[in-house]
Parts: structure tokens; C-alpha cells; sequence
């Protein structure tokens, strides 16, 4: 009788502490980053546009394939950049051979890949704005089926970098991406790097807004794939983490209020971007990540919620701007001012895996 009446007794307290329970939110949902990248600039300041040994390579950019315990820094490296009209016509020059930049060698694709680091190549960037407009309106087909060509022959895949504000031309670039999987299909295990194609956003919805809008309404959708999946850029400067997550959340929700809109992006398509180099001191994202912008926002990437499109939480990981000499003002990554208590500690503390597995889809 006494186990009874104590048990009555202590009804209220179980109640409550259910009620109390059911009322708390529940845990977001924390996917791991699976991309954690670095654009590559070369030593010339984006241009490629010499060819270097191995060892020269080596000894200015060791840090990315050793963070200090003999395991690379990140998982995917992206050359920048191609100038689209050379590769559309194939042109050789002092600085290309057949449209690729000479420093975009077979060895310094190997050297990455060789330590299971995919490579990519990046066709444009804001310099090479009016040489995207121009092969777009020349050939945008056969500039697809040459990128394709250069990505089967170095086992590598291609961002389209195209910034054109104003008026991009979507119906060439859509003629790109055509021809482009008529010779790689999309592939959703990963497998062919060469399959692999993705295109840069703006940091947030507000810039490219056409270009966003087009890729996030027609070739970034989980129920049918065309293109891998997005990076959001680095904005003018090196944000805030509140400013970055703002930005990033941006695509998260799209513009419903915009005309026409610019719909929700799933975070599962798409990377933030951050500096690793910009001005003349080191910054945390690469020396220190600690108190780097990668740790600080880490909660964000990992948990942000799908709010219309997607299912799953989290973005696809961090891409970082930009390895070795990504302008011709600043220190970039070059030695002393390497990267592996940023960039490659951040590796260690995510967990990065490496080779990079198949990305999620939805």
C-alpha cells in the first residue's frame, strides 16, 4: 500500500518532468563537413601560366598535403583559373597549351591526387567575366565538350566560375552544361572525378542574382541533379562569422519576396566560402583555428536546417580563398605563413575524410 501511495505521490513530478521534456526542443541534426577545399592560385597570381616541377611546387605548398602528421590539409584543391575563350579555341601561347594554362600539369594534378585530394579545374573567375560572355555567345557547346575533354584527359572535374552580374547568358551556359553531361553524365557516387561539375554563387542571394537564381531553380535540385552542387564565394572581405552564416542562410531560404524569385537551396548542394589569405598578416583560418572563422561557424554549417528545399541538415563543408599567391598585395600561403594550424587543425577536428566520400544528395 505504502509502494501505491508513493507512486501517487510522485505522479506530479513525472508529469511534469514529461510535459518538461516534450517542450524542449529536440537536438539539432549535426551532419560532419565531407568538403573541405582550397581554391589554388599558383604562384602568378592566378594565371598557371607557368610550368614547375614537383619539388618547386612542393616546397611552397607542402602544408596542404601534410598538415603536420602526414595527412593532407584538405580533401579537394581547384586550380584557378581558365580563361574560357583559350579553351574554346584551343589556343596556344606563351602561357596556354590547347586552351589550359601550362602550369596545369599532369604532375601537379598527380601530386594532389596521389594523396587522395581531388582535383578541379576553374574556368573563369571576374577576370575572365567578358571571355565567358564571348565564348558563350561563340560556342557555348563545343566550349562544354572541350572542358569535358581536358577534364577526362586529367582526371579532373571543372567549376564554372562565371560572374556576370547584369545579364548572364543562362540559355549558352545551359548549352555548356548540355554538352558538357552528354560527354560525363552526372554522377552521384563520385567515382569519375571527371563527372564532377559544380558552379560558384555569391556569398549571399543579393549579387549573381540571375545566375543563382537559374542554378538553384534548375541544375542544383536533389530530385534531379545536373550539377554537383554550389560554392557561396567570399564576399569583398573576410566577414564576420554572423555575416557569414547571414549570407549562407540566404540561399538556405532564397527570396520569395524577389521577382521572380530566387527559390531555397538545399544545404546539402552547396559550400561556404572563406579567406585563407587576404592582406599582409596571416589570418586565424590559416594560422589559428581556434579562433579562426571555420570553428566559429562550425555549428552553423554543420546543423543548418533545410528550410523548402533538401532534407537533410548541413552544408557540404568550407572552401577556402585562396592557396599560395592569390593576389599580387598580401602574403598569401607561401612559407613561413602556412596554413597547417588553421586549415589543416580544422581537418583534424572535423574529422575530414579523405579521399572525399560520396556527397550527400539531399
Amino acid at each position: 500500500m505504502r509502494r501505491i501511495l508513493a507512486v501517487l505521490a510522485a505522479l506530479p513530478i513525472l508529469v511534469t518532468a514529461v510535459l518538461v521534456a516534450l517542450a524542449r526542443p529536440a537536438a539539432a541534426a549535426v551532419t560532419p563537413p565531407q568538403i573541405y577545399g582550397a581554391w589554388h592560385c599558383g604562384n602568378d597570381f592566378c594565371t598557371w601560366g607557368t610550368a614547375r616541377t614537383v619539388a618547386a611546387f612542393d616546397a611552397q605548398n607542402h602544408w596542404l598535403v601534410d598538415r603536420g602528421d602526414g595527412r593532407p590539409s584538405v580533401n579537394v584543391v581547384v586550380l584557378s583559373f581558365v580563361d574560357p575563350g583559350k579553351l574554346l579555341n584551343l589556343t596556344d601561347d606563351a602561357t596556354t597549351v590547347a586552351g589550359v594554362p601550362r602550369g596545369m600539369t599532369p604532375e601537379i594534378v598527380g601530386y594532389f591526387t596521389g594523396r587522395g585530394i581531388r582535383v578541379m579545374l576553374s574556368i573563369g573567375g571576374i577576370t575572365y567575366t567578358d571571355a565567358w560572355n564571348a565564348a558563350l555567345t561563340s560556342n557555348a557547346a563545343q566550349l562544354g565538350r572541350n572542358a569535358a575533354a581536358v577534364a577526362r584527359r586529367l582526371g579532373v572535374g571543372i567549376e564554372i566560375d562565371y560572374e556576370e552580374n547584369t545579364a548572364p547568358n543562362l540559355t549558352g551556359l545551359q548549352a555548356f552544361i548540355d554538352a558538357y553531361r552528354a560527354a560525363l553524365p552526372y554522377d552521384a557516387s563520385g567515382a569519375d572525378p571527371a563527372a564532377r561539375l559544380t558552379i560558384d554563387v555569391a556569398a549571399g542571394d543579393r549579387w549573381l542574382i540571375a545566375l543563382n537564381r537559374k542554378a538553384t531553380a534548375d541544375w542544383l535540385r536533389t530530385d534531379r541533379p545536373v550539377l554537383d552542387y554550389a560554392n557561396a564565394m567570399v564576399p569583398s572581405k573576410q566577414p564576420s562569422a554572423s555575416a557569414a552564416i547571414a549570407n549562407w542562410q540566404e540561399h538556405i531560404d532564397g527570396k520569395p519576396t524577389y521577382n521572380p524569385v530566387v527559390p531555397p537551396l538545399a544545404p546539402a548542394k552547396f559550400t561556404g566560402g572563406l579567406y585563407v589569405a587576404q592582406g599582409s598578416r596571416p589570418l586565424p583560418e590559416c594560422t589559428s583555428y581556434a579562433t579562426s572563422l571555420q570553428r566559429s561557424t562550425g555549428t552553423f554549417v554543420q546543423s543548418a536546417a533545410p528550410n523548402g528545399a533538401g532534407t537533410t541538415a548541413g552544408l557540404l563543408g568550407y572552401m577556402f580563398w585562396a592557396a599560395e599567391r592569390p593576389a599580387t598585395r598580401g602574403i598569401g600561403t607561401v612559407p613561413p605563413n602556412t596554413c597547417e594550424g588553421g586549415i589543416g587543425a580544422g581537418a583534424t577536428a572535423y574529422q575530414i575524410p579523405i579521399p572525399m566520400p560520396p556527397l550527400r544528395q539531399t
